[in-house]
């Protein structure tokens, strides 16, 4: 059962309340994306909003990926950068796939969709993304192409006594 993705989708309440609820679900289950578990919706509704509010000043572009009832399943936010120097590349953010998906193929396949989506974008060369250590995405990014580039030692704090790497992963697009 493959996804459906959407580049730029409308922003509704059903999308909203679905990225909200794909976001919960991904911090509850420990997942690496801003936030940890636990977490509610309320909790993560003002760092959305950050996100509607950059995607509306057109920053920031928005991938869906729908199951085949429709639901959100998949997201991701591609960033371009706004310093003269760095517009030849962007950051893709809150890379999240719903847990009970995991496993099926749907994490490379969003990644995919995003460097198709770059690729679009005139002058973009690359995607750069940063990822937590301690969880095995460094070797989930690797497999789909990303290079590690450098790391932060210790730089995110998910608990006191309990820090980790700010791993920089890239992909160049050429």
């Amino acid at each position: 059962m493959p996804l459906t993705f959407t580049l730029d989708p409308a922003v509704t309440p059903e999308l909203r309340d679905g990225l909200l609820d794909l976001w919960t679900d991904v911090s509850n289950a420990g997942g690496a994306v801003g936030f940890v578990p636990p977490v509610t919706r309320e909790a993560i509704r003002p760092e959305l909003v950050r996100h509607f509010t950059a995607m509306a000043e057109g920053r920031c572009r928005l991938l869906v990926g729908r199951d085949e009832e429709g639901e959100v399943a998949a997201a991701a936010f591609l960033t371009r950068n706004t310093h003269r120097l760095m517009l030849h590349w962007l950051w893709l953010y809150t890379v999240m796939v719903r847990p009970r998906h995991q496993g099926k193929g749907w994490g490379r396949a969003l990644l995919a969709a995003a460097e198709d989506a770059a690729r679009g974008i005139e002058g973009i060369e690359a995607i750069r993304l940063t990822c937590r250590s301690g969880l095995g995405l460094e070797r989930f990014y690797g497999s789909c192409g990303y290079k590690e580039v450098g790391r932060v030692p210790a730089a995110i704090r998910v608990a006191p006594g309990d820090d980790r790497d700010d791993v920089i992963m890239l992909l160049p697009l050429g």
